[in-house]
């Protein structure tokens, strides 16, 4: 069946943009297919810098005809209204229309045959339509027109079994300019700049490969990893990794060179990080390291160009800039150390937090205050906790750290240890700010957690007491990474760690305001609820049932989040088994039944029952049992062992099923049906001393 090939070709598309790109065109041509009934085989995309690229297979030469159905008028109504429908649909009389009951009245309707149009001229509106309503994050229009794209289009590519799709791509403007779809592309921009007529995508993807363009961006990647590989083995190295970087590389290069380069001896006593941050950030040099693990005096650069020295006039080039930015880095290094940490820290009141949240200095002191509150509940030392708060930010005043941001943290640990720091202070001050992503490194020394800890709570705590909550599309302040953070922090380390009067004292350290205390309440349990969300997304991501994590919730309003994580895990556990699926199945049975009888009888059936009541053995051994499993379970309870709680209402599943089986609740008798209402409710009251068993469907 014929195939439908298209190549948006633009000035450069920055690598960040890329893969999303590249998935939403596919996605985007699959629904315009689908939505003019046009059958697919498969969607293809691809990606380079300069171009974005689909390939669509087994598309039908036109649509199939289709049935159109017409509602005309109400079956009775006047005359003219139905003469009207006759006449805009070239009718001399009704009996073309079909009389049909819509359950709203008797209607005519009018069914036509619509001829399929061909794939072909379908396609030009589908390239429009596409580029017309393409979501990039930032998007931008040149010369006189109005079409907003990402950079500016050079070329519409656009063929369809190997003919030239009719149809141009307006680009709007007073001068009416459009770009005729064409079967021409182009390779690289130095190397291979010619135009390139192709018939199908299997000679546009080979005559690209000629022209030193490597379509796929997955196949770039693979070959720059192969490269950094080699590079680094011809010299007896090892390449730093960093999967990040090579993506943004491969979002770079359509013709990937590798070239080797050498870091100047005289900057090799800087701190590594600065070296790395240097070369990656404002080059993306890839690091190597020596066989003991250290840093390497040489990099792999990956260059978009063969020139004919082999690449020394580049490599020349590229260490030249290198030198000059080290250079930089190595007088601020320098002055940085005669500085020192304290007076950085001094200078802090000159910087401003957020315009409500007061300055640097300001938070530095609720940093301290928090964390020697926390030290003690984390293991750490209550002074030490304090004074690498009160080191914490003080590199942001650093020459250092305002060239490079990306260091924040990492040079105040420096800086802290040239100055006779405890080495854990120095490393709490690293830490702070982590984790920052679900593959950063968790802290685990006691000191470092509780100052970690101490930047998020006051974090959290601060932009929700001003309303500056994350919203559907928008974290400004990267909260819910904060938020993750946090529950990392608690759940990584075991820690049980009440939240709520953490929250409560983070927010007493902001200076008075009016109403602050019903203000604070409600804003602690926004928290709270932000947490609880944030652990829903991470179970989510697990695997795990999210709705097991509101019935653990409902309990009570939980801050300990270890033990609360806990109480989910042995409730899935405890769902999954065949005895927990059945116990289940009865507890909604006994819920069900006094929910019903409740209503209807207008009054609360509230255990316990009266044993006095009973009149046969299953009410008794059920009254019996759910005495013992409440007694054993509220132990277990107790010490948050809540897998064995969960294993003692298994004791439960013979007493409840032979109760179902063998007593009548709703009997003629009212004491003995009140009773036995009452034994349901015990029922339904012991499952939820663990969760609410209603919060999970069936």
């Amino acid at each position: 069946m014929p195939d439908f090939l298209l190549e948006l070709f633009s000035e450069e598309i920055p690598a960040r943009m890329q893969a999303r790109a590249s998935e939403q065109l596919r996605e985007r041509l699959a629904a315009a297919f689908k939505e003019r009934e046009l059958g697919f085989t498969a969607v293809e995309s691809f990606v380079t810098p300069r171009r974005l690229t689909a390939h669509v297979t087994g598309l039908p030469a036109e649509q199939q005809a289709r049935a159109i159905e017409k509602k005309g008028p109400r079956v009775g109504a006047p005359a003219a209204a139905l003469d009207g429908f006759l006449r805009a649909n070239n009718l001399a009389s009704a009996e073309a229309l079909e009389q049909r009951d819509t359950g709203k009245g008797v209607f005519y309707f009018l069914t036509e045959t619509a001829p399929g149009a061909a794939t072909i001229d379908l396609l030009g509106d589908v390239v429009r339509t596409l580029v017309a309503g393409f979501d990039w994050p930032k998007s931008m229009r040149w010369a006189d027109g109005s079409l907003r794209w990402v950079r500016p289009l050079r070329r519409v590519l656009a063929l369809f079994d190997g003919k030239t799709v009719p149809g141009t791509l307006p680009l709007g403007g007073e001068q009416g300019r459009a770009l005729a779809f064409t079967d021409t592309t182009s390779g690289h921009r130095f190397l291979s700049p010619q135009l390139i007529r192709v018939a199908g995508f299997a000679d546009y993807r080979d005559g690209l490969a000629k022209a030193h363009v490597v379509l796929d961006a997955g196949e770039r990647r693979r070959r720059i990893a192969d490269f950094l590989q080699q590079a680094a083995s011809s010299l007896q190295l090892g390449v730093k990794e960093d999967p990040g970087l090579l993506d943004e590389v491969t979002g770079l290069v359509e013709w990937p060179v590798p070239l080797i380069g050498t870091i100047d001896a005289q900057f090799m006593d800087l701190p590594p990080e600065v070296l790395t941050t240097s070369m990656r950030v404002n080059q993306r040099y890839f690091a190597l390291l020596t066989p003991e693990g250290k840093l390497a005096n040489r990099f792999v650069l990956i260059a978009n160009m063969v020139t004919s020295d082999g690449g020394k006039t580049v490599v020349a080039g590229n260490e030249r800039v290198l030198r000059a930015r080290l250079a930089d880095a190595k007088f601020f290094w320098e002055q940085d150390k005669k500085t020192g940490l304290a007076a950085f820290a001094s200078k802090l009141d000159q910087r401003v937090f957020h315009a409500k949240l007061g300055t640097v200095a300001d938070r530095v002191a609720r940093l301290a205050d928090l964390a020697r509150r926390i030290a003690p509940q984390v293991g750490a030392d209550a002074a030490l906790a304090e004074r690498a708060a009160q080191l914490a930010k003080a590199d942001l005043s650093s020459g250092m750290v305002g060239e490079f941001p990306e260091l924040q943290g990492l040079m105040g640990r420096y800086y802290a240890l040239q100055e006779g720091e405890k080495p854990e202070v120095a490393d709490a001050i690293r830490d702070h700010y982590a984790p920052q992503g679900p593959n950063d490194r968790c802290p685990s020394a006691p000191l470092s957690v509780a100052l970690a800890l101490a930047e998020k709570i006051d974090a959290l705590a601060g932009f929700f007491s001003i309303d500056e909550k994350p919203t559907g599309s928008k974290d400004p302040y990267a909260l819910r990474r904060a938020g993750l953070g946090l529950l990392r922090l608690v759940q990584e380390n075991r820690l049980h760690l009440g939240l709520r009067p953490l929250f409560d004292a983070s927010l007493k350290l902001y200076p008075d305001r009016p109403g602050k205390g019903a203000q604070d309440k409600a804003t602690v349990e926004a928290l709270l609820a932000f947490l609880a969300e944030r652990l829903r997304v991470s179970l989510r991501e697990e695997g795990q049932d999210p709705r097991l994590i509101q019935a653990a919730l409902a309990v009570k309003a939980e801050d300990d989040f270890l033990r609360l994580r806990a109480r989910v895990d042995a409730l899935a556990g405890f769902i999954g088994s065949e005895s927990g699926g059945a116990l289940l199945t009865a507890f909604r049975r006994a819920g069900n039944i006094i929910r019903i009888e409740e209503k209807k009888d207008g009054t609360l059936y509230a255990p316990p029952a009266d044993p006095a009541l009973f009149e046969n053995g299953e009410e008794k051994r059920l009254f019996e049992a759910l005495r013992n499993v409440r007694q054993e379970a509220g132990k277990a309870l107790a010490k948050d062992e809540f897998v064995v709680a969960m294993v003692q209402f298994r004791e439960l599943r013979a007493p409840v099923d032979d109760f179902f089986n063998h007593v009548t609740v709703n009997c003629d008798e009212p004491r003995l049906r009140a009773n036995r209402l009452r034994l349901l409710s015990d029922v339904r009251d012991i499952f939820s001393t663990v969760a609410d068993f209603s919060a999970i469907e069936g």
